[in-house]
């Protein structure tokens, strides 16, 4: 029987089986406990212990000073054994990330890959390039929470940040275009506060336009821009309420019609664009 050939993995493909990884935690705490480890120890150098904020340093002097703990009996001796290797697997999984990020700006500067390979201990130009890629998969997953893993190949690395790239475009064109209806919704708000007379006595309607009109005195924030949009969809549904209700238009001159059909049409167009 012919045996049947492995398929390659296609190298932008998804990860099936996620590494395992520490991920983001609270250094300052572990190396915290750490200290405390020593001081019930009676270490009497502690206080050369490198501060809470600095694991690179807490960890050599744990190392080096290890043999303080034997005061201590085993189950915290192994205690703070773990919390070293903890820690170092820690430091590892941020220095993938902040290498990336070095490599990065040296680029940015104008580093060629060449320059590179050194510092990344590889021999070719391209090698610089895949092992600055591969780096750059744990960057891009560390920049993206809850974001899935990218695998750790340079074609998955540049589909993924050409992904951050059009998702960051599309972010923009919305901004853009939330930007331009809130320039709209000021001179629609104000003239239908100028033509108010012209509208149909609501006491709901009222109410609402009053709300409009408070906050158009001082609309400058984006929280006041979304209140204003809400109290003019609000005083639009009302108004519609009242003409429903009463069996005759919402607006009783030609200037009110126009401008409650601007803020009808404005309020529709907030709510197909939140």
């Amino acid at each position: 029987m012919a045996r049947r050939s492995r398929r390659s993995t296609p190298p932008t493909k998804p990860l099936v089986k996620h590494p395992l990884r520490i991920g983001k935690m609270d250094a300052a705490a572990a190396v915290g406990e750490l200290r405390q480890l020593h001081e019930d120890a009676g270490d009497p150098n502690v206080e050369r212990m490198p501060a809470d904020d600095e694991p690179y340093g807490a960890l050599l002097y744990a190392e080096k000073h290890s043999n303080s703990l034997r005061q201590l009996p085993p189950e915290r001796q192994k205690a703070a054994a773990l919390k070293r290797v903890l820690l170092w697997q820690y430091l590892l999984e941020r220095a993938e990330i902040h290498q990336a990020r070095a490599v990065n700006d040296a680029r940015v500067a104008g580093a060629e890959w060449r320059e590179l390979a050194p510092a990344l201990a590889v021999k070719a130009p391209n090698a610089a390039y895949n092992k600055a890629k591969r780096l750059q998969a744990a960057a891009l997953t560390d920049d993206g929470p809850g974001t899935e893993p990218v695998r750790r190949t340079p074609e998955a690395v540049v589909e993924t940040e050409q992904r951050f790239i059009r998702q960051k475009e599309a972010e923009r064109r919305a901004q853009e275009a939330a930007q331009q209806r809130h320039h709209l919704l000021l001179p629609v708000a104000s003239r239908l506060l100028q033509h108010r007379d012209g509208l149909v006595p609501d006491e709901d309607a009222d109410y609402w336009l009053d709300e409009v009109s408070e906050v158009l005195s001082n609309c400058s924030t984006p929280t006041q821009v979304v209140s204003l949009s809400r109290y003019l969809s609000a005083a639009v549904r009302a108004l519609s309420n009242a003409a429903s209700r009463l069996a005759q238009p919402a607006a009783t001159t030609d200037e009110a019609r126009l401008a409650l059909s601007a803020a009808a049409a404005m309020a529709t167009q907030q709510t197909v664009h939140p």
